[in-house]
């Protein structure tokens, strides 16, 4: 839900941005199509996808960065919000590509800490420069600046742990709730309130619009929000997710970059829902902080539990919970956000 990028000022960017183009860490891991090596060619890598199933746009597009020079990345747009600002979990998610170019194949992100300093700009490409904070022998930390116009829109620092066994294990309970096969998407819920025809015209327009954008994600609400009602809900929302499309057993951290686009849709939302009499003016996020605790497939429906334990002056803090479907806890998430609305309530949908 954030926005940013790097005008790319001075000699020595336009040095590096005429340099060779390097076969992304993500097109090494999956097998991009028509590769030579395709999938399965290294260790790591997954089975060909089904027949008739197409490899996730996450994976051949929005998260494959382009390598500019060692630690030097660029990054390219496919969803812009109607908010026409940058997509929040596409920066995570990218700069957390970035990050996982600088360790080793059996290091695997277990958290990550992200700050959002500056509106992005939806009509340049981001570069991400990536620092080697510290390497340890169990831990590394790398660091992530997001830069256009010539200055940070973003700063993450993402750390890394070899595989390591304990005994101290516990976990809260999955939440009892329908299977994803038993629920509408996003999609097919907005195309039943649209024949509605009591719907008032301006809610139309911005359903319409919601309906045509192409967000590379799969959403199945467990309990959607009645639109007609502006009443105060609690503010806890439940749904399921996955990445559209196919991605396969490979290299977890693929999946967790996957994962971190996924975990910023709809999140600050959760705060509004005690408020929906109000129409919102501006909402952006502050800060977003993963923390990954057991291996998940991006592509598979896992259980999204966002609820917000607080908001006001301005900002709305909320928490989310990534579960898998057998009912193990594999992501951990929080963000808090500017929320602005209009003092006055807003009139009914109908």
């Amino acid at each position: 839900m954030a926005a940013f990028a790097p005008r790319l000022g001075g000699a020595s960017w336009s040095a590096v941005l005429v340099g060779s183009r390097c076969r992304s860490w993500f097109a090494e891991v999956m097998g991009a199509p028509g590769d030579a090596g395709g999938a399965g060619a290294g260790p790591g890598s997954g089975p060909p996808p089904p027949p008739g199933d197409l490899r996730s746009v996450l994976i051949t597009s929005v998260l494959n960065l382009e390598r500019l020079e060692v630690d030097l990345f660029r990054g390219q747009h496919h969803w812009v919000p109607a908010t026409q600002h940058l997509f929040g979990g596409q920066i995570v998610g990218q700069a957390l590509v970035a990050a996982a170019h600088a360790v080793s194949r059996d290091e695997q992100v277990h958290s990550l800490h992200c700050y959002f300093v500056r509106t992005g700009d939806p009509k340049v490409p981001v570069l991400y420069e990536v620092e080697r904070t510290r390497t340890g022998k169990s831990f590394s930390v790398r660091s992530v600046k997001a830069i256009q116009h010539g200055k940070p829109i973003f700063i993450c620092q993402a750390s890394f742990q070899l595989s390591q066994g304990s005994p101290v294990q516990h976990q809260f309970t999955m939440p009892t709730v329908p299977p994803p096969e038993e629920l509408l998407t996003q999609e097919e819920l907005i195309k039943k309130f649209l024949q509605n025809p009591n719907v008032a015209e301006g809610y139309r327009k911005r359903l319409t619009k919601i309906q045509a954008q192409d967000v590379p994600i799969d959403i199945k609400p467990v309990n959607p929000p009645d639109i007609f009602n502006s009443e105060p809900q609690e503010p806890k929302q439940l749904f399921w997710v996955r990445a559209r499309g196919y991605i396969g057993e490979t290299d977890m951290k693929v999946h967790c970059c996957v994962a971190a686009y996924i975990s910023d849709y709809a999140f600050l939302g959760t705060a509004l829902l005690p408020h929906r009499q109000y129409r919102v003016k501006f909402m952006v996020s502050l800060d977003h902080s993963m923390w990954f605790h057991a291996p998940f497939r991006a592509d598979h429906w896992m259980l999204y539990e966002c609820e917000s334990p607080w908001a006001g002056g301005c900002r709305g803090l909320v928490q989310g919970r990534l579960w898998r479907r057998d009912g193990v806890l594999a992501v951990t998430c929080a963000q808090e956000g500017v929320i602005r609305v209009e003092q006055t309530p807003t009139q009914s949908k109908l």
